[in-house]
C-alpha cells in the first residue's frame, strides 16, 4: 500500500487525511470558519505524527481543488504543490463532485451538490454506474429542484431526494483512488467567476 497525505480546504471544513501502509489516520475540522492557512500545516503535523508518516515518505500527495472557496481551494493547492515540487513527488487534484461521487451507490443517474450561497449550488450530474454526464454548472435551487434526480453532497441541505455524505470518510477513498491513477491536474475548479470579479465588470459596464 501507498503513503499518501491528502487535504482538503475546498470549504469551511477542513479534512487531513495520512496514510501509511496499512494506517491511516483523518482529521476533521466541521468549521474551520475559513481560517484554513492558520490551521492547515498544524493539522498536517498532527495527522502525520499519528501514523509515523513524515513528507519524504509520501509517494504522493492530493488536494481537493473545488469548487467551493476561492482562497480556499488555492491553499490546498500551494500547500500541495509545496511539497511535490521540494519533494520530487507526484501531486493529484480531485474535485469537490468525484470526490463525493467515488461515495455513491446509486441505481440511477443521480446530481452532486454543493452551496453556493444565495440560494445556488453547484452542481454536477452523474450516470449511475458513476461516470460524470456533461460538465458542471451553477444552477438556483429551483432548477435544481425542477431536475427530479437524487441529490447528493457533505452539507446540510433542505433538498427533496438529498442524501448527506460524511465528507472525511469521502477524501479517504478519493485519496486512493488517486493510486491506480484516477486522479486529476491541480488546476483550481471555478464554475463561476469570483464575486469581486463579476462585481468588477458589472461596474465596468456601467461606467
Amino acid at each position: 500500500m501507498s503513503n499518501f497525505l491528502a487535504v482538503d480546504t475546498s470549504s469551511r471544513h477542513l479534512t487531513v487525511v495520512a496514510q501509511k501502509g496499512s494506517k491511516k489516520k483523518v482529521n476533521y475540522i466541521a468549521d474551520c470558519a475559513m481560517n484554513h492557512s492558520v490551521a492547515l500545516m498544524d493539522e498536517i503535523v498532527k495527522t502525520l505524527n499519528e501514523v509515523g508518516l513524515t513528507v519524504a515518505e509520501c509517494d504522493y500527495f492530493v488536494a481537493v481543488t473545488g469548487p467551493g472557496s476561492f482562497t480556499g481551494i488555492r491553499i490546498g493547492i500551494s500547500c500541495v504543490k509545496g511539497y511535490a515540487v521540494a519533494l520530487g513527488k507526484s501531486a493529484y487534484g480531485v474535485t469537490t463532485f468525484d470526490m463525493l461521487s467515488y461515495n455513491v451507490n446509486s441505481d440511477c443517474d443521480y446530481l452532486i451538490a454543493v452551496d453556493a450561497g444565495r440560494g445556488n449550488y453547484y452542481v454536477c450530474a452523474y450516470s449511475a454506474d458513476g461516470n460524470k454526464d456533461g460538465e458542471a454548472a451553477f444552477l438556483s435551487e429551483e432548477k435544481l429542484n425542477s431536475l427530479g434526480k437524487p441529490v447528493y453532497g457533505f452539507e446540510e441541505l433542505s433538498l427533496p431526494l438529498y442524501t448527506r455524505l460524511k465528507v472525511e470518510n469521502c477524501l479517504c477513498v478519493a485519496a486512493e483512488k488517486c493510486q491506480s491513477g484516477e486522479g486529476g491536474g491541480l488546476s483550481a475548479l471555478y464554475v463561476k467567476k469570483p464575486q469581486a470579479e463579476e462585481e468588477r465588470e458589472a461596474r465596468l459596464k456601467r461606467v
